[in-house]
């Protein structure tokens, strides 16, 4: 599948995004040889900039994040593909002028267009209205993509009526909702994993899993969004987005190919397989609760409402843990458990595998006493490895054992990370839709969390707190269907638990 030439017209590229992200992720595009020539960039801003102003700001954005890899000369072929427009999206004639900007004969800009909505949700259907209304979304010469950032709705009924809307200018092909979290590679490599490798084929299923768990942990608290968390909150945030789109690759069935809608038709059918939560069970479900006083990296920390613009009596949840059961031939009866929480330990992403444990008849009369049952480890971030975790005998005379970590790296020493922004962008260049979200994953995924949001919104009086710096609360403990089970915080082995 091949880029083809494009114009890109950034909403919001004098935003934090567009700094942190999408301009250093075009600019390493660029410096790889990957943005098709007669690829342009316009970025819309507010600000009463003309273009040797913005260049400037273009320039501390990249030389910034990209410190030691800055190239002078990669930079001003990367330069001479900007144009900064001048725009308040909310004024109906600054829609009028970008028509006739891009319609130029003079300026040459490529009829293919993708529009990167780097903007607060609330104002997605305005915008798409105001493109509509002057025919930019019209594919007379040329194919029209948007791009969507998350929160796509604030529950089931916002994120329908928000499709409803947005359906009347944009068929769904041209449609393209991201999820950065689907760009990382280790991501992506849960699938080659999984079904390149048929060692564990035979093993992915009920019958040899114990559980699974996936991880979401952040050491920061909310940087300053003190206004957009509090009405957003840790299940919304990032469970029912990141986490459960994590959640349908480990579990999925094969696809027919890795063409987009096979593999999305795969995830669909994980989301439709999860066993809905009625609201009296809500409790046994999943757990919420809020980051209190304590200790980062040695430093004293504030808790959430001692944050800016935080309510004193607020009762969002900056943890959130939640157990799952996919009701299907693979995963019936394996629970599935999901958490994030900001201010926490350690910031890492994981996936934990747990085998069920081998009877121990075998060594009853010997010195094993203790036998860890097997793991496999995905470090998503930022720690990015592959571990099976297997029980060895140790050197010596005793019949003693322990637990060793077989170890496939992902990446060599002399491999450069790749940016999620890099790969997702050069996707919509491409037209390749798999690892963007279609309708109906985003549908069945606040279907999950739904009436949990619902029980929580009326429970305001009272919400679990945990010190900044630890694994979240204890109580939380209370999901596991099992006493053997527990969180599993760390990528390397563990002390045994499990005595024989």
């Amino acid at each position: 599948m091949n880029a083809e030439p494009c114009t890109y017209v950034i909403y919001g590229s004098t935003g934090n995004l567009s700094r942190i992200k999408l301009m250093p992720a075009l600019y390493h595009l660029d410096a790889a040889n990957q943005l098709p020539e007669g690829t342009r960039i316009i970025a819309i801003g507010r600000r009463p900039w003309d273009q040797a102003t913005w260049l400037k700001e273009l320039r501390d954005m990249i030389e910034q994040k990209v410190k030691n890899d800055f190239n002078e000369h990669v930079f001003k072929r990367f330069a001479e593909r900007f144009y900064y427009h001048r725009g308040d999206l909310h004024e109906a004639e600054a829609y009028a002028a970008l028509a006739e900007l891009i319609n130029s004969p003079e300026q040459a800009f490529s009829k293919n267009i993708a529009f990167y909505l780097s903007i607060s949700p609330a104002d997605f259907a305005q915008v798409m209205e105001l493109l509509s209304v002057n025919h930019l979304f019209e594919e007379e010469y040329g194919w029209r993509r948007v791009i969507i950032e998350k929160p796509f709705g604030y529950d089931l009924d916002s994120a329908q009526a928000l499709q409803k809307r947005i359906s009347q200018y944009l068929t769904e092909e041209q449609i393209y909702r991201i999820d950065h979290y689907l760009g990382k590679g280790m991501v992506q490599n849960v699938l080659v994993f999984r079904f390149a490798n048929v060692m564990l084929e035979p093993l992915w299923n009920r019958n040899y899993i114990d559980h699974v768990q996936i991880t979401h942990s952040e050491e920061i608290g909310i940087e300053g969004r003190g206004e957009y968390y509090n009405s957003a909150g840790a299940m919304r945030d990032m469970l029912q987005s990141h986490l459960l789109q994590m959640l349908t690759l480990v579990a999925m069935e094969p696809p027919v190919s890795m063409e987009a809608e096979s593999l999305r038709d795969e995830k669909v059918k994980v989301l439709k397989s999860i066993r809905p939560i009625p609201k009296e069970a809500v409790h046994g479900h999943s757990f919420r609760a809020q980051y209190a006083k304590g200790s980062v990296g040695g430093k004293k920390v504030n808790g959430y409402l001692q944050e800016d613009n935080i309510p004193a009596n607020s009762t969002t949840e900056t943890y959130a843990a939640m157990k799952l059961y996919i009701d299907n031939w693979r995963w019936r009866g394996v629970p599935f458990y999901l958490r994030t929480g900001k201010r926490m330990a350690k910031a890492q992403s994981s996936i934990s595998i747990c085998f069920r444990h081998p009877p121990l008849q075998f060594f009853r009369d010997t010195h094993v006493q203790c036998m860890n049952p097997n793991w496999v480890l995905l470090g998503i971030q930022p720690e990015e490895c592959i571990r099976i975790e297997m029980t060895v005998k140790e050197p010596g005379l005793e019949m003693s054992t322990r637990t060793s970590s077989l170890d496939a790296s992902f990446r060599n020493q002399n491999e450069k990370s790749i940016d999620a922004y890099e790969d997702l962008l050069l996707d919509v260049l491409k037209g390749d839709r798999s690892l963007f979200l279609r309708f109906d994953e985003v549908e069945y995924a606040w279907r999950i969390v739904d009436p949990i949001l619902q029980t929580w919104a009326i429970e305001r009086d009272y919400i679990a707190t945990y010190p900044a710096g630890s694994w979240g609360p204890e109580d939380s403990r209370r999901l596991f269907e099992k006493e053997s089970q527990s969180w599993r915080s760390s990528l390397t082995p563990e002390p045994c638990k499990y005595e024989g």
